[in-house]
């Protein structure tokens, strides 16, 4: 799957109700990188049909507005996941699918031999989904992993800090495996603090911090705070352009740079760095 992408270039996936179409033009207006059309969690039982006829019959003009579009489906396993994949052959083109529960990679194969065309997003929620993230990210179509840090807390029963240290494992693990599978950049879980500024930025540069590039987002008001914490300083972006100008005026010979060698790692770091401010 092909990582040159709008979608996979997203630092902001910002959820919508499929149940609630009035707010499907403001999910498309606020500025998030793509939007994730809900049928999971924020839609009660009793309006999943609703929801589906509702993303339906808005398909053409929601792609017309130019935002990766994202429909996060029930999990694969269940009553509701079955009926969602048997929806999704009506939405043309083919839409991008966020897993939920994504366990095992049996049932993501499936899906992708269904859907042959169509960004897989699993989210890993799981002590399951954990232990087969090898299994998982190797599944043909799978375009980032995505991690689900509260359902992950409530199937494993762990007690996190403020910080969340106790998840640093996961969040390494999916970062390792993006990598190894030259995956597109890992997606980091939501904030459930919609108005709290300094935790969404701590949050975000956190996921920064262990690769990813990107992040689920609840409402509008997060989306501009997550992008300017993933944007590198000033400061950071001098000194990549220096880096840069320095490689190329060395022509592959080593360099010094404020008395350090600059080396191929330090080029792709200075690289990546430019990168992001171009996100």
């Amino acid at each position: 799957m092909s990582a040159d992408t709008p979608l996979a270039r997203a630092r902001t996936l910002l959820f919508v109700p499929g149940n609630r179409p009035e707010r499907f033009d403001n999910a498309l207006a606020s500025g998030a990188d793509a939007v994730v059309l809900d049928l999971e969690d924020s839609v009660p039982t009793a309006a999943k049909h609703a929801a589906r006829e509702a993303i339906a019959a808005a398909w053409a003009s929601l792609r017309a507005r130019g935002v990766p579009l994202v429909v996060r489906i029930n999990p694969l396993d269940s009553v509701l996941g079955h009926e969602d994949v048997h929806w999704l052959a009506r939405l043309t083109p083919c839409a991008s699918v966020m897993v939920p529960k994504a366990d095992t990679a049996p049932n993501l194969a499936a899906l992708n031999a269904r859907f042959p065309e169509a960004s897989l997003l699993p989210l890993i929620e799981s002590a399951a989904g954990y232990v087969n993230l090898e299994q998982i990210s190797g599944v043909n179509g799978v375009l980032r992993l995505v991690v689900g840090h509260i359902d992950f807390v409530a199937d494993t029963g762990l007690q996190c800090s403020g910080d969340e240290r106790e998840l640093a494992p996961l969040r390494f693990a999916v970062a390792m495996y993006t990598r190894l599978r030259r995956l597109a950049p890992a997606v980091d879980g939501v904030t459930t603090a919609i108005d709290d500024e300094a935790l969404i930025r701590a949050d975000t540069q956190r996921a920064l911090g262990f690769g990813f590039a990107a992040k689920l987002c609840i409402h509008p008001k997060q989306v501009p705070i997550v992008h300017a914490a993933l944007a590198p300083s000033e400061e950071a972006l001098e000194w990549a352009r220096r880096v840069m100008a320095a490689d190329a005026a060395a022509a592959g010979a080593a360099v010094q740079l404020d008395g350090r060698m600059i080396d191929v790692p330090i080029v792709q770091r200075a690289r990546w760095t430019l990168a992001r401010a171009s996100g």
